[in-house]
């Protein structure tokens, strides 16, 4: 045991005095994974502060209520121009989109018969997925105040009222519509004068209700975006630890370093298990140093620190027995870092540590389940947000050691001690 802890001491100072070799397998991935948690942070976040130009072609006081409407949105951020300059802003690229309310708009909105209002959208090409929320925003505030009409029996009796008097008003209605209207009308008044406020109703009939229910078992789920994308911000350090020590073993494979320390009293396991203790240790600072950070910056509150603790472990066993069958892969440096590199980001790619899971196709979400990514990004999740039961996290966690005693034990037998 002493041999072991002497030399995961020297690994760990050896790691200590290679400034630039501390930097990557320390510095590095806090640096990496607190970017890649706010990049994915805002995508989780959804459209927020989208810029779009409007012009009010209108001019009325209905146009000018729909403006201010978009205006309290957080998803837009909203700049009133005229139609000429809000085209130029889309073509060069500065704002995503333009609308324009053009005349009528106003008449077409306060009527409760005849053409429904028309809005008019200049998108950018090259922003189809902000393009498709930025109609899907402006469906819901045109539909907004007709709900309000249907749902409140006061707002429906003024649009009657409204309506009447235009139709009283039209000279160029036709005789037949305007007698049938003007019956039809305050018979509908009668009707919705004695209908009772509230959501349950719609224009006399029950409004089907959509409730949003949350998977957790706490009826909580995350507090906060980060909570969801850190894991995978995470991820991405360890992984750096794990490529690092990789290459480290290489190094000394080719420069004669594990030659001469077998030729000291000790076993060829203590070698190896001391740089499998460094890696494990390394790992786990790393791990809780990115959590520190997350619950300082980020606001991050894990729904179990122990289980926290338990995944980080689990992951740390999975990446030192990756560690170790990323060591046997090449026989030069540059090799090994390539080839190691390439199959975690392999891992990344099919495991949700570059895009979340649900966003791919299903044949590469049933393939995941071979990417250790996968595993250890569920067993944070479970921790953080997910509200895990110990049998819950039994799986991911057993999976993850899985891996790393299989990967351990095939580097073992791979690994050669001089080239």
């Amino acid at each position: 045991m002493q041999q072991l802890l002497a030399l995961t001491a020297k690994d760990l100072r050896l790691l200590a005095r290679d400034k630039v070799g501390f930097f990557f397998a320390f510095v590095f991935p806090i640096l990496y994974a607190s970017l890649f948690g706010s990049i994915m942070g805002g995508m989780s976040e959804g459209a927020s502060g989208m810029q779009v130009a409007v012009v009010d072609e209108d001019g009325t006081q209905q146009s000018g209520e729909f403006v201010a409407q978009l205006e309290a949105l957080d998803e837009l951020t909203v700049t009133k121009t005229d139609r000429q300059q809000a085209q130029d802003w889309v073509r060069r690229g500065k704002r995503v989109a333009f609308i324009v309310l053009p005349e009528g708009f106003g008449e077409a909105r306060r009527q409760m018969f005849g053409n429904p209002p028309r809005v008019e959208i200049g998108l950018d090409p090259s922003r189809a997925a902000e393009s498709g929320m930025l109609q899907g925003i402006l469906t819901a505030q045109l539909y907004k105040g007709i709900q309000e009409m249907f749902t409140n029996p006061d707002v429906m009796n003024a649009k009657l009222d409204e309506t009447l008097a235009d139709i009283q008003k039209a000279d160029d209605m036709d005789p037949l519509m305007r007698t049938t209207l003007s019956a039809f009308l305050p018979a509908l008044k009668a009707f919705t004068a004695d209908m009772p406020k509230g959501e349950s109703q719609t224009g006399g009939f029950p409004q089907p209700k959509i409730e949003k229910v949350d998977v957790t078992r706490q009826q909580s789920g995350p507090q906060n975006a980060y909570e969801i994308s850190f894991p995978q911000g995470c991820i991405w350090g360890i992984m750096g630890c794990a490529a690092g020590f990789g290459i480290t073993l290489v190094v000394e494979r080719t420069r004669g370093t594990l030659v001469r320390l077998r030729m000291a009293p000790i076993s060829r396991m203590h070698i190896l298990a001391g740089k499998g203790l460094a890696c494990l240790i390394t790992t786990l600072a790393v791990g809780a140093t990115l959590f520190g950070l997350a619950a300082i910056v980020f606001h991050v509150r894990p729904h179990s620190y122990v289980s926290l603790v338990v995944a980080l472990v689990c992951i740390a066993l999975c990446f030192v027995g990756i560690m170790m069958l990323l060591s046997v892969l090449g026989k030069t440096e540059q090799s090994a870092g390539g080839i190691g590199w390439g199959i975690l980001v392999m891992m990344a790619m099919i495991g949700g540590g570059m895009i979340p899971l649900a966003f791919m196709p299903a044949w590469m979400q049933q393939v995941s389940v071979i990417s250790p990514i996968k595993w250890s990004i569920l067993a944070m999740e479970g921790a953080i947000w997910r509200d895990f039961t110990a049998a819950e996290m039994f799986t991911p966690c057993a999976v993850l050691i899985g891996i790393g005693v299989v990967s351990f034990a095939v580097g073992l037998r791979a690994f050669k001690w001089s080239d």
